[in-house]
């Protein structure tokens, strides 16, 4: 037992360092590959696909603030975990069938850069783990650029600059309101709804973003007056 004991502790040891060391790299690095990308790639879904960083001083402010509308209001305030979204997620799931999420940017950028998919316990807690790891060692401005360069945005599309091309011919620098709603519309499911044209659904959904982010106002982000 002792043995077990030790080994599982050099386990747990440099598992941390690992995962700090990768965190920290990709402070600095941009993210070349998701493990949804290789998963992609192996089921044979997206045996190709579309992916170009760019850093957030080229991704338009009307892109930036579309997501924070619609995926994250309280992106900017809270330290990785909406508790308030969560209780409501847990009260709404116990009344009903259809189970609704309450992740935020930080924790979807965890689970898209180092983290796998598919449901469990096991993922979602080490999700709230890295999540921890990128609000302690990143900046909110490097979490929005990585998510917005990591997140599946369309079949084989990967980041704002590819999706800005793909559905629309432009650089994501280049995104207006409309446009910047309409992909952040369609990301709850982007291989099954599309950003141009648009269904009555994202139409309708990309109606409401836009009406949100006249709302939300200026965010005082880099380069982003």
């Amino acid at each position: 037992m002792k043995r077990f004991f030790r080994f599982f502790a050099k386990l747990v040891f440099w598992g941390i360092v690992f995962s700090v060391s990768i965190v920290v790299l990709f402070k600095y690095v941009p993210v070349p590959l998701t493990p949804l990308m290789g998963i992609r790639y192996f089921e044979g879904t997206n045996k190709a696909w579309k992916h170009e960083w760019v850093a957030i001083d080229n991704i338009s402010k009307n892109m930036q603030l579309a997501v924070i509308c619609s995926e994250d209001q309280k992106f900017l305030e809270h330290h990785g975990f909406d508790i308030k979204a969560i209780e409501k997620a847990y009260e709404n799931n116990k009344k009903g069938k259809r189970i609704k999420g309450a992740s935020t940017i930080s924790q979807q950028t965890a689970k898209n850069v180092f983290l796998w998919p598919q449901r469990s316990w096991l993922r979602k807690g080490l999700e709230a783990y890295f999540t921890f790891l990128i609000e302690t060692l990143w900046s909110k401005e490097r979490i929005l650029e990585v998510y917005l360069n990591s997140i599946e945005m369309g079949p084989g599309v990967y980041g704002v600059e590819a999706a800005a091309k793909h559905w629309f011919n432009k650089s994501a620098a280049n995104l207006n309101a409309y446009e910047a709603a309409a992909i952040a519309a369609i990301l709850p499911n982007p291989i099954k709804y599309r950003a141009n044209p648009a269904s009555a659904y994202i139409e309708k959904r990309k109606q409401w973003i836009v009406m949100q982010m006249r709302f939300y106002g200026k965010l005082n982000l880099k380069g982003r007056e």
